[in-house]
Formats: C-alpha cells, sequence, structure tokens
C-alpha cells in the first residue's frame, strides 16, 4: 500500500502556544499508530520551534506555512528557508490562494519555490484555478500558472516537489470537487510537469488535493482522485475531526 501524506495547515490558528500543544499532543499520538500514512503539520512560525525533533524518524514531520527567496538581509518581517532548515522544518507551503489573494505573483512563488528547493527543504506549491468555465479556459490558466511558478526550478531538484491542487472556488464550500473530476485534473497537472521536467519526474511527482475535506470525504478522494495525499486546512485544527481523517485514509 502506498505512503499517503496528509499535510495540515493550521493557518492563523490556534491563538495560544498551550491549545498548540494540545493540538499537536493529540495529532501526534493518532500519527504514531499510523501504518500507511506520513502527517506533516504547518503551524504558525512562533510554534515551530516547540515542536521539531531531533530523533531521525518523526512520527509527525514539522511544515512552515511560508518562506522568502532570500538567505538573509534586510527583509524586515520575512523568514528565509535557510533559518527553517536549521530549525528542523522539512516541507513549506508556498503559493497558498490566500498568499496569491494578497498579491503574490507567480514569478516570486517561482522564486520562492526555488530558495526552498535549493535549501534542501520540500516546497508544497499551490496551484488552482479561481473559477470553472462550461468552455474550458481554467485549463489554460492553471497551466500558465503550474509553469510560472516552476519556471525557476533545474531539472534536478524536481522529484523533490510537491503539488498541492487547490481549487479556489472549493476552498470553504460545503463539497468538496467530484473525484473523478479531481482525478481528471490530476492527469492534466502530470502532463504539464512531464513537458517541464519529463514524464518519470512528473510520474514521481507527489499531487495533493485541498478543498472542503473532512474525514467522511477524505478516503473517496484518495481513492477515485488518485492523489498522493491531502492539503487539509481548517478541519485540521478541528482535534476530532482530523483525528478521524488520519484514521480513515490510513485504511485505503
Amino acid at each position: 500500500m502506498k505512503r499517503k501524506i496528509i499535510v495540515g495547515n493550521w493557518k492563523m490558528n490556534p491563538t495560544t502556544l498551550s491549545e498548540a500543544v494540545n493540538l499537536f499532543k493529540k495529532v501526534k499520538n493518532t500519527a504514531q499508530r499510523l501504518a500507511h500514512t506520513h502527517v506533516i503539520v504547518c503551524p504558525p512560525f512562533p510554534y515551530i520551534t516547540k515542536f521539531t525533533s531531533s530523533t531521525a524518524k518523526p512520527s509527525v514531520g514539522i511544515g512552515a506555512q511560508n518562506a522568502f527567496f532570500e538567505e538573509r538581509g534586510a527583509f524586515t518581517g520575512e523568514v528565509s528557508p535557510v533559518m527553517l532548515r536549521d530549525l528542523g522544518v522539512s516541507h513549506v507551503i508556498i503559493g497558498h490562494s490566500e498568499r496569491r489573494a494578497e498579491g503574490e505573483s507567480d514569478e516570486i512563488v517561482a522564486k520562492k519555490v526555488q530558495a526552498v528547493l535549493e535549501s534542501g527543504i520540500h516546497p508544497i506549491v499551490c496551484v488552482g484555478e479561481k473559477d470553472r468555465d462550461a468552455h474550458g479556459l481554467y485549463l489554460d490558466i492553471l497551466r500558465i500558472q503550474i509553469k510560472n511558478s516552476l519556471a525557476m526550478i533545474p531539472k534536478r531538484l524536481a522529484n523533490q516537489l510537491v503539488i498541492a491542487y487547490e481549487p479556489v472556488w472549493a476552498i470553504g464550500s460545503k463539497e468538496p470537487m467530484e473525484p473523478a473530476v479531481i482525478e481528471e485534473t490530476v492527469i492534466f497537472i502530470r502532463k504539464i510537469l512531464a513537458d517541464i521536467f519529463g514524464q518519470e519526474n512528473a510520474l514521481r511527482t507527489v499531487i495533493l488535493y485541498g478543498g472542503s475535506i473532512n474525514f467522511r470525504n477524505a478516503p473517496d478522494i484518495i481513492i477515485r482522485g488518485k492523489v498522493d495525499g491531502l492539503l487539509v486546512g481548517g478541519e485540521s485544527v478541528n482535534i476530532p475531526g482530523f483525528t478521524e481523517l488520519l484514521k480513515a485514509v490510513d485504511v485505503v
């Protein structure tokens, strides 16, 4: 059984360290019992050092929600991939739709992805269309976004990429995208990756789905959507729901 990857994006939650510690402990307790699933938690920056472990194979990987593209310098408020690597961070979310909505361009995303890869961390590159039209124009938008966001990546580092497909229109909705449509989009994304990095790298690239995920629909999304895992937002800080999701996904 292929190992799934579940990434919990806590966003700007919770508001206290004690709540964060409690949440992490419960996720870790569940993750330790999973046989076929790797869990990565992406807490707010202030909590990262509380959760990073010096053990060779921690039961829960620690990710960050963003990184800057410079290693050091006069960049007030920014955090570099080198700093994150030194803390034990293994993954960084780059180009999330919420950051793109604040003005983060494909070009900035590309620079961040390159910097994260060069530092030895896996970037989780978020892509996704805002709307779906009946004429398929969204496919061109998705193609351009992917190509531009990955424009600065050397082929030798392509196998370190993680792609998170998050259709913006599905985030926060009552239902996620239909699994059959997710599968079609995953095939489309792999074709774009093959054009950039070659078929072998495209087939090896981890592709996640994100958008209105819960423990009820997660297994079906993975099985029928043919994704390698999930990027979970709001549900990742709902302890009962997220732990049930992890257990449900582990057996599919």
